[in-house]
């Protein structure tokens, strides 16, 4: 029987867009199989995808006629299948830690293909850096120092590096260097003669918006000329990434930003507008790669690709999500359904912990599917239920809002979050209670009945 109550009529949803794929993967019946051999929350990857959305970026670079190269930020996303198809096809990865980089090099990725970002960086991974022949973006001027001394010390090749300028739009920022100390880190790299190889610059900027990425490209190709003139290659830039994914579309986004109050969370929880991912994006991905290279930069007559072509200045991305982006969901059980005043309060077997974007304070939106043995649960009934982690914390909710099931949700039935292996899956995972990691499986293959094997665990 549906539940009815107040407010039941007008829960807002958010789907995701279609994915007749992972849909099928839904139908198949596996998901119930590994629920049972895994005996807990899992997720589960499709590789694919990913070599998709790196042709997609390789592609909007080819096309505007750019050279450069595509690094995945690591940080994205631990699995171990993204550094195997980094490998595979070439590509380079973007590290912040050692371990990271040693997880990179243990599948294959070759070391001029990494580089390696994050603020006052540790003497062991500039070290490993230097050795590996890695590219580095320098943060601070006592970081360039530092680096100078290591490539001093028996390494046989140069330091590798990039200056990280602090944006002068946003000068909060704890990321890069102001004017000063750019100008000062480029006297260094001179001064510093073969013991470096200074190749550019990069830039971390927040926010998703593709114009400030093509103002400040366009200053930092001056930036290189300013190099080259002092005898450096100075010859790449690096724009980081913030590039959006676009999760639902637009008429469901804003239809579900204009309706959505505190009655339809659970305790009445709130949440602004504001501190929401912006679910929808209409310009997403290598979309937004084609957007910024075709943009005039602020005081250029020329668009930014054009400009990369004159100076002959390669563009270095190190998209993330983007590149995740419909290459995995997250599984989980119910274990648990309790009826509340007008909805249901469903308890399933892990935590938010693994679903993360509870970390920033808010709600990963796109509506979970429920999925019984027999396939994805159809119908017209409104079932609205929160769903709830199984832990002892009354603040560990996967989803506060109370979604509008076409089912009841049963025992045994599992709950798929679409679209969760850019930062949801394990950004924030944690064995809390003493439960065990939900394990990542990789589909290689797709269809009535799924190829799938256990992700290989990264190499220390």
């Amino acid at each position: 029987m549906a539940v009815t109550g107040p407010h039941t009529t007008d829960l807002p949803t958010l789907p995701a867009h279609p994915d007749p794929e992972t849909d099928q993967v839904l139908d198949s019946g596996l998901l119930h199989e590994l629920s049972y051999a895994f005996g807990g929350p899992f997720h589960f990857l499709l590789p694919h995808r990913f070599d998709a959305n790196l042709t997609a970026f390789r592609t909007a670079l080819r096309d505007a006629g750019v050279a450069g190269r595509v690094y995945y930020a690591k940080k994205a996303n631990k699995a171990a299948v993204w550094l195997e198809r980094c490998a595979a096809n070439d590509a380079g990865v973007d590290v912040a830690s050692a371990p990271e980089l040693r997880q990179a090099l243990g599948h294959g990725v070759r070391g001029e293909h990494l580089v390696v970002t994050g603020p006052a960086k540790s003497e062991e991974l500039l070290r490993l850096a230097v050795r590996h022949g890695c590219l580095i973006a320098v943060d601070a001027l006592d970081e360039l120092d530092l680096l100078r001394a290591l490539a001093g010390e028996g390494a046989g090749r140069p330091a590798r590096l990039l200056l990280r300028r602090l944006p002068p739009a946003q000068p909060h920022s704890r990321f890069g260097m102001p004017d000063a100390e750019l100008t000062a880190a480029l006297e260094r790299c001179v001064r510093a003669g073969d013991a470096v190889r200074m190749e550019g610059f990069s830039f971390h900027l927040a926010g998703y918006a593709t114009r400030p990425r093509a103002d400040l490209a366009g200053e930092l190709l001056d930036w290189c000329l300013r190099a080259r003139a002092l005898g450096l290659p100075a010859d790449r830039i690096s724009i980081g990434g913030g590039f959006a994914v676009d999760y639902t579309s637009a008429g469901h986004w804003q239809t579900f930003l204009a309706g959505q109050r505190p009655e339809h969370y659970h305790a009445g929880k709130t949440f602004r507008n504001a501190d929401f991912y912006p679910y929808h994006s209409p310009v997403a991905g290598a979309g937004a790669l084609r957007e910024i290279l075709a943009t005039v930069p602020a005081n250029g007559h020329t668009t930014l690709a054009a400009r990369l072509r004159e100076t002959g200045t390669r563009l270095l991305t190190e998209p993330g999500r983007a590149l995740l982006d419909t290459a995995g969901a997250s599984v989980f059980r119910v274990q648990g359904v309790k009826d509340r005043d007008g909805y249901r309060i469903v308890t399933v077997d892990g935590t938010s912990l693994s679903l993360s974007e509870q970390w920033f304070n808010s709600e990963y939106l796109p509506d979970p599917q429920l999925v019984t043995p027999a396939g994805r649960a159809h119908g017209d009934g409104v079932h609205p239920a929160c769903v709830g982690g199984a832990s002892c914390l009354d603040s560990d909710l996967l989803t506060w809002r109370k979604i509008r099931f076409p089912a009841r949700p049963r025992v045994g039935d599992l709950l798929v979050y679409p679209n969760t292996a850019g930062y949801q899956m394990d950004s924030n995972e944690s064995p809390f209670h003493d439960l065990a990691l939900p394990p990542k499986v990789v589909l290689d293959r797709l269809g009535a009945r799924p190829r799938w094997r256990l992700d290989r665990r990264p190499a220390l």
